[in-house]
């Protein structure tokens, strides 16, 4: 199919290369010229794994091109996708002036029948909204349909090709059975719904998997309070089919583009139709309160913070991707500087997103984990990137001033540990007891 993708976001340019990937001839189209100019050089700008090699082979197939003119783009294509952002507003809510923008253009240069598809992330009742701009706009007939994504930064390529679902939400039985067509190679579980329906399936998704996440990290905190350990707590729960081990792993709460902006939206959503969405208004609260608990196990351990040299090794709110947007990192850096502290951050990847926002002159930026820990009093966990969690923990005793192990994350083992003396705060484990042999040995 001949398909035109509108925004060259993190949900569009994978779409947009993913739908290439499959053989069809795809355009994707932003008005950022240096961001065209930047994908037309074979440069990718966002971090996610395999996109860049799959991008260059469909570019060198014919089968991806970019370009700013979307009046152009339009012309020959079938498939209409819009991938534009809804960054949240001060309420909580979606701003849809990029979806409404782009539905004018699509309007004002439609050329014939055309089956457009909003991907992005919108309230419900949005594609109907976009319908009557187009249809204000043009007196050509088209078709929408809502075709939420599900991707997961880190592995959206993979989630893209291999998903676990598709959904359809259109009233037009031919626009159905045209995007059956088009998602039929990547699963045969393709849901058919309404509109409304498909965009409420997003959210719901969302908020429920945050749900699973706060759940699980309430259940962390009291079992440090009773003694229990909650990796074996979510092991056993997750055993249950009706529960699912997904989702239950207990840590600093979640960050990211979609679980923070899509829970407080649904929030709003509720709100605009007088519903008081109590649960979900609890998540958050959880979640926002959660990341704290590195601080207090970082007073727990070392007193006052103030001249306390820390090193934070994580800063995007996940591994495998340089997203910074509500990690967990900037709020703890910021606490951290409020107190006196000086952080020695680091991160393989996320290191210049995260100094665009947070660009202190009490923070020392490091390019390696074990530069950070240098004659630090204590390391924080914040990311679990694959070489923090393999990193030599008696190497690392050995640079530290104090061994002070404060694990966000739980990524270490009790073999690990065993190879070294620290003092050890896990999130919902019990703490190693080892503390005041290991800190006393060094005064």
């Amino acid at each position: 199919m001949k398909i035109t993708v509108i925004g060259t976001g993190y949900v569009g340019l994978v779409s947009g290369v993913c739908y290439a990937h499959l053989g069809n001839q795809v355009i994707c189209v932003d008005k950022d010229v240096q961001k065209i100019a930047t994908l037309k050089a074979g440069v990718i700008p966002i971090y996610e794994p395999g996109l860049k090699e799959l991008a260059d082979a469909c570019m060198e197939s014919g089968h991806l091109q970019y370009t700013t003119n979307l009046g152009e783009a339009l012309q020959q294509a079938e498939v209409v996708i819009i991938a534009v952002g809804t960054p949240p507003l001060p309420g909580g809510g979606a701003d849809l002036q990029f979806v409404e923008a782009v539905a004018r253009e699509i309007g004002t240069n439609l050329n014939g029948y055309k089956i457009i598809v909003v991907k992005s992330t919108v309230p419900v009742g949005t594609n109907e909204a976009v319908e009557e701009i187009i249809a204000r706009h043009s007196n050509h007939a088209f078709d929408i349909a809502s075709v939420p994504e599900f991707l997961r930064e880190g592995t959206a390529v993979s989630d893209t090709l291999n998903p676990d679902r598709i959904v359809i939400g259109t009233k037009s039985r031919k626009a159905a059975e045209r995007l059956a067509e088009l998602h039929q190679p990547l699963t045969n579980q393709i849901v058919m719904t309404d509109i409304r329906s498909a965009e409420m399936i997003k959210y719901a998704s969302n908020a429920f998997l945050a749900t699973k996440i706060s759940f699980i990290n309430e259940i962390a905190n009291l079992c440090e309070k009773v003694g229990a350990d909650v990796t074996e707590v979510a092991g056993g729960m997750g055993l249950d089919k009706r529960i699912g081990g997904s989702f239950l792993k207990a840590g600093i709460g979640y960050g990211g583009s979609c679980f923070p902006k899509d829970t407080k939206a649904l929030i709003q959503i509720a709100g605009n139709v007088e519903y008081d969405f109590k649960l979900l208004k609890s998540v958050v609260e959880v979640n926002s309160h959660q990341r704290f608990g590195v601080i207090d196990k970082l007073q727990r351990a070392l007193g006052s913070l103030h001249g306390k040299r820390i090193a934070v090794w994580g800063l995007a709110f996940k591994p495998d991707t340089d997203d910074v947007r509500e990690a967990p990192a900037i709020e703890i850096v910021e606490r951290l500087l409020e107190l006196g502290a000086i952080p020695a951050v680091t991160d393989p990847i996320a290191l210049v997103n995260f100094r665009k926002l947070i660009d202190h002159p009490s923070i020392n930026w490091c390019t390696t984990a074990l530069e950070a820990a240098k004659g630090a009093d204590a390391v924080c966990l914040l990311t679990e990137w694959e070489d923090y969690v393999q990193v030599d923990l008696r190497e690392l005793e050995q640079v530290m001033a104090r061994p002070v192990l404060i694990d966000g994350r739980n990524a270490y083992s009790t073999k690990q540990l065993d190879t070294a003396r620290f003092a050890y705060y896990p999130v919902g484990r019990p703490a190693l007891n080892n503390e005041d042999i290991a800190i006393h040995e060094m005064i």
